[in-house]
């Protein structure tokens, strides 16, 4: 009886071994095709440089790159003359990725595309990706990376686009880019790029797009970069080009649509820009340009004219009237004089879509010639002028301050006329094209960006830009639907766009776009294969958003040759045999199932007992979907790493906040433990509370308490219609630091939070400041029997770039000092309203700058109206030594509170903010304070955090900047 079970399991792998053999052989010569070592290696050392939070790259380690489909790596369909697969794209976009390039990517050799865009990497861009002569787009914009741009870039001889703009490049721009014949898109902007630009450049015979805006180039401007034959958009905005003036030669650029010298240090007069065809977008405005404006005669597809700051004289010219398109003239702050004639605007037909503004304050005009009735859509500023002292009544209007709002953000709602309210299921809705017939449809979530549009107001070129997109995209017009879109600095235009798939008759009643057509679209992105535009000029894609229902369908897979009789035949050849062994074992294996599924239950339950834990209740699936309407769109309030997030009410009436894990979402099993354990015992105001859980299965959902009034940093965004009150700041900043402080000392045993941020610190009805998010969370060292404890505990990184404590980040060495870091950072947010990153630059050492400079009061939020200037230098000065690079130089989070508190007690008694309880604020609290309205808030949410690796993990991006 003993000795029959071994050799029960024998027969069982004598039969597994037959079964391979009977099946190998018709593999071999039918299917050997697997991805060239060399590119294996490479691509597991890529893998090795860096840090993969999310585990998106998990399945690197499984099987073979190209015929297991690894994530982002795309390879070519047949084999090439070595008989191996290679590897064509590498796309990984938005995958919250850290760490570094590899130099093994040289290794890559077959390489077209390599798209890193928007992660977190750091270090410098490896030489080698030089060896990759078949690279046609060098995709690294919206991450870190620092040092010089390699020379060996230079010799890629089919580049068509460098993008690595939104980085901290450094250094020249290198001669050998002269070398790149091929290469039409140089988008370069919003680095540290110094020097000269090269005059060598001018060699190139396809540039398009030149994009080095927000660097600090210097010398002059090359008047040889007018011999680029094609040039279309040249945007050097923000250099120093150090008194020079504008090349005379400029003018012959004469496929140029864009000129944009914003700010560059320029002197001098301004060019006679006529014989420039199709000049639609002129900005030389901020710099000390002299003379008078030329009496030219400009393209009548210009937009744009901007010649503000300057130090120009004369008169309006009379060119400027009747300018079809002209949406934005701006001749603010020059010494202009004479009368305005009035056929600016009376010369102009707008419909309801177009609008005009005239922006002429602060000169020396006298008067206006004409008629000074306006057409609704045109805006006229005029403060600042002779014309204003008049007291004719009629100039009254248009002589007060400038409101105009550039950043808006205007959106739209897809409610369909004669469609039932709400009829279809999640994640389904109502397509545009149900005008047609009311059927349901799920969208493809695409974040687009238009980097250097041709235009100032999107609004009246938004059904041009339909036809545009949908007809490069091969789509009916129908088929788009644009969200939302906000203009952005640069200027810029930030979109949130819905594709619907075409309605099918012969269907039911919810439609999806199949797998090669979400393949398809998504290739017309990533590949920049839609055609460019004179008007919309260069685009750039921020997420392509999967809902569940499309989970998996951007898998390819790559063929290997073998054709559809052969497969047919190995399988029916396996079933043969297998068919013919399988009654001599079919027992054995059902008893060795058994046996295993006993543990595997075994296992399994008492998993599930683990999670009962006192205090936090056991939700079960049907409550929570109760709760949220089955989960309806209409409840979801925000998202994360981990999925979404909804607002709940209870059976018995209690409103929270359900924070859903999607399945093979970012946040694992260890986190999702890690918040229940940590947060089932821990109890203080200024901590988020854990009302329960569901981990029934497939499922993960926390439960918390509902804070109203959103996130810190809803409030401090630019959106925010009434932001804070430097009193409230500070009373959020000290409950802020007070849950931390019960954190790091009253917890038993004490926690490192490690993931502090504004979006992670929470306000309730009352603007309660209470800390969110512990899924990264963890325990400070335990004492030794000796009653010592390390001052640290080792870990891999993580958290958010930008409020991560650089000693960590270096030394993988976190401390309590590491959440004084985030959390000083998150006080310069308080003051400033600066993201901690923006556009290269960190808020640490810009307010250094200005600290050290004496100028701390130029960089505070004006925003927050008045306030006491020594509370704020004190506050100031606190952040700055909770953001000292040395851990030791840091306060601890007692000595954070402490000095928080003295602050708080200089305050005066009309600036208390909103009383709290006398156990958490000092008795000098006792007046009502009038706060900014909590109706500015439109939900609110558990964490708003929104990170590349949920743009492309199917979770419903909300639209905020980024």
């Amino acid at each position: 009886m003993f000795a029959s079970k071994p050799r029960a399991f024998n027969v069982g792998a004598v039969f597994l071994v037959c079964l391979f053999a009977s099946t190998s052989w018709l593999l071999v010569g039918a299917q050997n095709n697997i991805t060239n070592p060399t590119e294996v290696r490479a691509l597991r050392a890529i893998k090795g440089s860096l840090i993969d939070t999310n585990k998106n790259l998990s399945n690197w380690d499984r099987g073979d790159p190209c015929t297991s489909n690894w994530t982002g790596v795309l390879c070519f369909n047949t084999t090439l003359d070595d008989g191996y697969l290679h590897v064509r794209e590498l796309q990984l976009l938005n995958m919250n990725l850290s760490g570094i390039l590899s130099p093994e990517l040289g290794r890559l050799s077959h390489l077209r595309i390599l798209d890193f865009m928007w992660n977190a990497l750091s270090g410098s861009i490896p030489k080698e990706i030089g060896n990759i002569t078949s690279l046609e787009l060098l995709l690294l914009n919206g991450n870190h990376l620092t040092g010089p741009l390699p020379e060996e870039l230079g010799y890629l001889p089919n580049l068509d686009r460098i993008q690595i703009d939104q980085n901290n490049i450094s250094g020249p721009i290198p001669q050998s880019f002269a070398n790149l014949n091929k290469t039409k898109h140089f988008h370069m902007n919003n680095n540290s790029i110094s020097g000269q630009i090269p005059p060598e450049l001018a060699r190139l015979p396809y540039l398009v797009h030149f994009l080095l805006d927000n660097n600090n180039l210097s010398g002059h401007l090359p008047p040889e970069l007018s011999r680029m034959p094609n040039l279309t958009i040249l945007q050097l905005d923000n250099n120093d080009f150090g008194g020079t003036t504008i090349p005379n030669s400029y003018v012959n650029m004469s496929k140029l649509l864009k000129l944009s010298l914003r700010n560059c240090n320029l002197q001098g007069p301004i060019p006679d820009l006529s014989s420039i065809p199709q000049l639609g977008y002129l900005d030389l405005s901020s710099n000390r340009l002299n003379g008078t404006i030329p009496a030219q005669q400009l393209s009548q597809d210009i937009t744009t004219i901007d010649l503000s700051n300057n130090e120009l004289t004369g008169s309006i010219p009379a060119n400027f009237s009747g300018l079809p398109n002209l949406q934005k003239l701006s001749l603010a702050n020059n010494s202009l004089n004479g009368s305005i004639s009035s056929t600016l605007w009376q010369n102009k037909t707008l419909n309801a879509t177009e609008s005009l503004t005239l922006d002429l304050e602060n000169n020396m005009l006298a008067n206006i010639s004409g008629s000074i009735n306006l057409p609704p859509n045109v805006t006229l500023w005029l403060k600042g002028n002779p014309v204003c002292i008049n007291d004719n009544i009629s100039f009254l209007q248009l002589c007060g301050s400038q409101s105009e709002n550039e950043n808006r953000i205007q959106s739209t709602t897809n409610s369909i006329a004669g469609c039932p309210a709400q009829s279809c299921p999640f994640p389904y809705e109502y397509s545009p094209t149900s005008n047609l017939s009311c059927f349901c449809a799920a969208p493809l979530l695409v974040g687009y960006r238009l980097k250097s549009p041709g235009f100032s107001d999107f609004i009246s070129y938004k059904h041009r830009f339909e036809e545009y997109l949908t007809h490069g995209l091969n789509l009916d017009f129908d088929q788009l639907y644009i969200d939302s879109f906000e203009r952005e600095k640069g200027p810029r235009v930030r979109m949130y766009l819905k594709l619907y798939p075409v309605f099918n008759a012969s269907g039911n009643n919810e439609h999806i776009f199949n797998r090669s057509e979400v393949q398809r679209i998504r290739g017309m992105f990533t590949g920049w294969l839609i055609g460019d535009s004179d008007v919309f000029g260069p685009y750039e894609l921020l997420n392509f958003t999967l809902l569940d229902i499309y989970k998996d369908v951007l898998i390819t897979t790559s063929k290997s040759g073998i054709s559809k009789k052969a497969l047919i035949g190995i399988v029916l050849g396996g079933i043969a045999i297998a068919v013919t062994l399988s009654a001599v074992i079919t027992l054995l294996i059902i008893r060795v199932r058994l046996r295993n599924y006993r543990v595997v239950s075994k296992r399994r339950h008492a998993s599930k007992a683990s999670l009962k834990i006192d205090g936090v209740k056991s939700f079960t699936y049907a409550e929570l979907a109760m709760a949220t309407n089955n989960f309806n769109s209409s409840t979801q309030v925000g998202q994360g790493g981990y999925g979404k997030v909804y607002r709940g009410t209870l059976a018995d009436g209690t409103v929270v906040a359900i924070k859903r894990a999607q399945e093979g979402s970012l946040q694992g099993e260890r986190e999702f433990l890690t918040e229940i354990q940590l947060l089932s015992r821990l109890h203080h105001r200024n901590l988020v509370s854990l009302i329960g859980y569901c981990d029934e299965e497939g499922e993960q959902m926390l439960v918390y308490e509902f804070m109203s009034n959103g996130t810190l940093r809803d409030h401090l965004s630019a959106k925010s219609k009434g932001p804070p009150s430097f009193a409230m700041r500070l009373r959020i900043a000290l409950g802020s630091a007070k849950g931390i402080l019960y954190l790091h000392t009253e917890a038993d045993p004490p926690i490192f939070h490690r993931d502090i941020k504004a979006s992670n610190i929470l306000l309730d009805s009352k603007f309660t400041a209470k800390v969110a998010d512990f899924g990264l969370s963890r325990l400070a060292p335990v004492p030794d029997v000796e009653g010592e404890a390390p001052a640290h505990v080792s870990t891999v990184v993580k958290g958010t770039p930008g409020y991560l404590d650089p000693e960590y980040f270096l030394t993988h060495k976190l401390t309590d000092k590491s959440d004084v870091y985030s959390l000083g950072v998150v006080f310069l947010e308080l003051l400033t309203g600066m993201q901690p990153i923006s556009h290269g630059k960190n808020i640490v050492r810009e307010v250094n700058i200005a600290y050290q400079s004496g100028m701390i009061f130029s960089v505070i939020d004006g925003r927050m109206g008045s306030y006491p200037s020594e509370c704020v230098e004190k506050f100031v000065s606190l952040a700055l030594k909770s953001c000292q690079e040395e851990t030791d130089s840091r306060p601890s989070m007692a000595e954070v509170v402490r000095e928080l508190e003295k602050i708080w007690q200089m305050m005066p008694e009309s600036d208390n903010g909103i009383p709290e309880s006398s156990d958490t604020l000092p008795e000098k609290m006792t007046s009502p304070f009038s706060l900014a309205s909590s109706s500015m808030v439109k939900n609110a949410y558990v964490s708003s955090d929104v990170s590349g690796s949920d743009l492309v993990s199917g979770v419903v991006p909300s639209i905020t900047p980024r």
